[in-house]
């Protein structure tokens, strides 16, 4: 299971709760903080490996708040906002900003980005599910030893199932972290399914399992029979 921990700093309390909610259904250990007042002290406590900071919040605003993390802590930064213009951006940067999402954005965008950020700085672990090695921190996917090639698409489904692996997840849950809608036919997961499936079975046996009626799930050979 991912383990890594992402504090999310932002004073909209439907976007706050939108975010952790999506970052807890996908593993990670997830807070929220309306603002900065606090963020030293849960920097210390919380020890979080990735900062999700708005740029206009009350008191300090994002930049400065992303000074504050980089000198205390080593966690990754995004940075959230409706400025676009490059003048912006540098500002960002300069502040010690590794990515920027501009507003108004789909959840699955920042959990992609958050999913890079995470990778570079080799917070999220690797997961195993018998042969299968998944390495989010080098974006990469072997099983019994062979590399596998898969699309972009294929690799962010295989990352969250994985960083999930023996949940259920619904292909509205799918669809909301991997693609960032939950409106797109349920065809599009299956189809996508069964093609990573493919590539998967063409080196064992059966890992990605379908539960009728409820979803997909990535669990081992045994745990699958057990499950029967």
């Amino acid at each position: 299971m991912v383990t890594a921990r992402v504090l999310v700093v932002e004073d909209d309390p439907a976007i706050s709760s939108s975010l952790v909610g999506s970052l807890t259904d996908a593993g990670y250990r997830a807070r929220g903080l309306p603002d900065g007042r606090d963020l030293e002290g849960e920097l210390e406590s919380f020890r979080p490996d990735l900062v999700v900071l708005d740029w206009m919040l009350p008191g300090r605003d994002g930049p400065a708040l992303a000074r504050v993390v980089r000198a205390r802590s080593g966690a990754g930064i995004i940075l959230l906002t409706a400025r676009d213009e490059m003048a912006d951006r540098l500002a960002g940067f300069d502040a010690g900003v590794d990515d920027y999402v501009v507003k108004p954005f789909v959840v699955a965008e920042v959990l992609a980005r958050m999913r890079a950020v995470l990778r570079r700085s080799g917070a999220l672990d690797t997961v195993q599910v018998d042969d299968l090695v998944v390495d989010p921190s080098g974006a990469s996917v072997t099983r019994g030893g062979v590399p596998l090639e898969l699309t972009a698409t294929e690799m962010r489904l295989l990352f969250f199932l994985a960083e999930n692996r023996d949940r259920v997840m619904s292909t509205v849950q799918i669809l909301t972290q991997v693609w960032g809608y939950e409106d797109y036919a349920d065809n599009l997961v299956q189809v996508h399914v069964s093609a990573l499936r493919r590539k998967l079975e063409a080196h064992g046996p059966r890992l990605l399992h379908t539960v009728r009626g409820m979803g997909y799930v990535l669990r081992s050979a045994r745990s699958a029979e057990q499950a029967r």
